[in-house]
C-alpha cells in the first residue's frame, strides 16, 4: 500500500471517528430529553425491556452489516449506561431536594468526600467543606459556620471516630452520617452520638469516587435506632437508582469481611504470588488466558488503591480474621487435593462452589 493511500484511509477513519463521537453526543442530548419526559410522566428511569430491545436491534444490524455482534452489544451497553447516567443526574438536579438547605462535608477534599460534595451540590445544597487540606474554608469542622441540615463525615476511620465523639459533646441539629467502610471501630462513637440526641445514621456507599451512575449500586444504611435519620438518608438517594440495604452494625462488618476483606486479600495474594514468582508480568501476559486477563485487571485495580485504607479494612474489622482464615484453609485444602492426586475431591470442590454461586 502506498504511503499516500494509507494517509487517505486513515483520514477517512478519523472522519468516521469524529462522526461517531458527534452521534454519541446527539444521543446523549436526546437521552436527557427522554429523562425529562419520564420525570413528567413519573416513570422509572430504567426500562430493562427497552434496553433488551436496543441491544437486540444492534446485534441484528451488526449481523446484517458483517460486524461483530459482540462489539455492537458492548457499544450499545456503554451508550445505554451513559444515557442512564445523564437521566439520573438530570433527575437529581430537577428534584432539587437540597434547595435552600445546607450541608457540611468533613473531609470533602478526599475522593469519596469529594463525591458527596458533588452529589449534594447537584441536589441544590449549599455545601461547606471542612478539611485539613482545604485551601478555602475551615480546616477543622468545628470552625465551620452552621447550622447545617446535613453533616457528612468522610474521614479515615480513626479520625471519623474522633469527630463523631466531638459531635456527641455538642450535638448538631441536622442529620449526621459517616461513610466508613467499617462500622465496629466506630461503634462507641456512633452510639454515644446517638444517645446524645443527635439525628444520626451510618452509611457505606458500595462504590468508588468515580461512580457516575448508581443503577446497580448499593448503599448500606446502618440503623442506629433513629427512624427519622434513616428516612432522611433514604430521601437523599431517592432520586437515584441506588439500592439501599438496611442492616445493623455487626451484620455490616461480618458481611464486609467477605465482600471487601476476602476479595481484597485474594487479589493481594494473587499479585504478591506473581511478583515473587520470578516470572515477568509481560511474559505471563504473552501467554495469558481469559481468566488470567480478568484476574490481572482486577488485581491491578486493587494494587492501585490506598494501601492504608485497605489495611484498615483488614485490621480494624472484628470479623476480618474469619475471612482470612477461611481463605488460608481453602488454599491449603486445594493444595492438599492436588498434591494427593485426588481428582474426585477436586471435582467436588468445584461442584460445591458452582452450586453455591448459582444463587447469585
Amino acid at each position: 500500500m502506498l504511503p499516500e493511500e494509507l494517509g487517505r484511509l486513515r483520514s477517512e477513519v478519523s472522519e468516521i471517528d469524529r462522526r461517531i463521537v458527534e452521534l454519541a453526543a446527539e444521543r446523549s442530548r436526546l437521552a436527557a430529553e427522554i429523562g425529562q419526559v419520564k420525570d413528567s410522566a413519573n416513570q422509572q428511569i430504567r426500562d430493562f425491556a427497552r434496553e433488551k430491545e436496543v441491544v437486540g436491534r444492534a446485534r441484528l444490524i451488526a449481523r446484517e452489516s458483517g460486524v461483530s455482534e459482540d462489539l455492537a452489544e458492548r457499544l450499545m451497553i456503554e451508550l445505554i449506561r451513559s444515557s442512564l447516567a445523564v437521566q439520573e443526574q438530570g433527575r437529581v438536579r430537577s428534584l432539587g431536594a437540597g434547595t435552600g438547605r445546607s450541608a457540611l462535608v468533613v473531609g470533602g477534599q478526599g475522593h469519596m468526600g469529594g463525591w458527596f460534595v458533588r452529589f449534594l451540590e447537584s441536589q441544590g445544597f449549599s455545601v461547606t467543606i471542612a478539611d485539613p487540606e482545604a485551601e478555602d474554608g475551615p480546616r477543622d469542622w468545628r470552625e465551620a459556620e452552621g447550622p447545617f441540615d446535613v453533616h457528612v463525615v468522610a474521614a479515615p476511620l480513626p479520625k471519623t471516630s474522633e469527630i463523631l465523639g466531638q459531635m456527641a459533646a455538642a450535638p448538631p441539629s441536622g442529620l449526621v452520617f459517616d461513610i466508613g467502610s467499617l462500622k465496629t471501630p466506630l461503634r462507641g462513637a456512633l452510639l454515644k452520638l446517638a444517645s446524645s440526641g443527635a439525628k444520626v445514621a451510618s452509611i457505606h456507599p458500595m462504590f468508588g469516587a468515580d461512580a457516575d451512575l448508581l443503577s446497580g449500586r448499593h448503599v448500606a444504611v446502618i440503623d442506629l435506632g433513629d427512624a427519622e435519620a434513616v428516612e432522611e438518608v433514604r430521601r437523599l438517594f431517592s432520586s437515584t437508582m441506588a439500592t439501599l440495604v438496611e442492616m445493623d452494625l455487626d451484620s455490616h462488618d461480618r458481611l464486609i469481611a467477605y465482600i471487601l476483606g476476602l476479595s481484597h486479600a485474594l487479589n493481594i495474594a494473587f499479585f504478591t504470588a506473581l511478583a515473587e514468582s520470578g516470572e515477568g508480568v509481560g511474559r505471563l501476559s504473552e501467554l495469558s488466558s481469559t481468566t488470567f486477563d480478568r484476574q490481572l485487571a482486577v488485581a491491578g485495580q486493587v494494587a492501585g488503591e490506598n494501601p492504608h485504607l485497605y489495611f484498615e479494612i483488614q485490621h480494624l474489622n472484628e470479623y476480618g480474621g474469619d475471612s482470612l482464615a477461611a481463605l488460608a484453609e481453602a488454599v491449603d485444602r486445594l493444595r492438599r487435593l492436588v498434591e494427593a492426586g485426588d481428582a474426585r475431591g477436586f471435582a467436588e470442590l468445584m461442584e460445591s462452589g458452582a452450586a453455591y454461586l448459582e444463587e447469585a
